[in-house]
């Protein structure tokens, strides 16, 4: 994932904010990058223009990028307290290169209309597997209190 080499710290955590959610989404089975980019690009927008001082609360097109924006937004909501417009420009910025990578997954698989999603359950599934192993691997301290 070469589009977040560049992010700041904010920007990092807001994209593992949002690939945690959609990857935790259910159903994710019946999640498609079309769903996930409506999603994105409508919440982008909206963000784009408060920056701009205009409240304004873009639409996505499908019930299903709908409801991901229901999900999203309240998760967002909380991670923006105190960060006013550049966490909103941050939030921009950050779905603009979700959406662009979207753009990039099904260029390389023009067949699979999950591509992007599929990539992101690997890469997550990848990093909660080996939390599960390291936590695994270290045997648990003993809680029992003898005098």
């Amino acid at each position: 994932m070469p589009f977040v080499r560049d992010f700041s710290e904010r920007q990092t955590q807001l994209f593992l904010l949002i690939a945690t959610f959609l990857v935790r989404a259910k159903p994710l089975d019946r999640l498609v990058d079309d769903d996930v980019a409506d999603a994105i690009r409508a919440l982008a927008s909206t963000y784009e223009t408060s920056v701009r001082g205009i409240i304004y609360d873009h639409r996505p097109a499908s019930l299903r990028a709908e409801g991901l924006v229901t999900g999203l937004k309240p998760l967002l909501a909380d991670a923006s307290k105190g960060g006013g417009t550049a966490f909103e420009r941050d939030a921009a910025v950050v779905m603009r290169r979700i959406e662009q990578a979207i753009q990039d997954a099904r260029g390389v698989d023009l067949q699979n209309p999950r591509a992007f999603v599929d990539i992101l359950g690997r890469v997550f599934a990848a990093e909660a597997g080996s939390e599960m192993s390291e936590s695994a691997q270290a045997p648990e301290t003993s809680r029992l209190i003898v005098p």
